[in-house]
C-alpha cells in the first residue's frame, strides 16, 4: 500500500522513512521518474521487491525495499 503511494507520486517530492539492508532506519526525500542522470544500460534490481527512486539530497538513485517501508508522505500527509 505505502509502495503504490511512491509509484503514484507523480514526480512529486516524497519522503520514505524505511529501513535499510544493514538494520538502520533511514529517511529519504526524492523523486519518482527523473531520467536525467541515466547512464544507460538495464536495471538488475528486481521491480517486484525494490523500487528505484533519485535521492534529491544525495543526487543520486536509490533502491528501496518496499517490505521494509515504514512511512511515506505525500503532499503534506503521512502515511503509515
Amino acid at each position: 500500500m505505502l509502495d503504490d503511494l511512491i509509484l503514484k507520486s507523480a514526480g512529486r517530492f516524497v519522503t520514505v522513512t524505511f529501513t535499510k539492508k544493514s538494520g538502520e532506519v533511514r529517511t529519504l526525500t526524492g523523486r519518482m521518474g527523473v531520467t536525467k542522470h541515466l547512464k544507460g544500460g538495464v536495471s538488475t534490481l528486481d521491480a517486484t521487491k525494490f523500487i528505484t527512486i533519485f535521492d534529491m539530497v544525495n543526487k543520486g538513485y536509490r533502491a528501496i525495499n518496499r517490505e521494509t517501508i515504514k512511512s511515506v508522505t505525500l503532499n503534506h500527509e503521512t502515511h503509515v
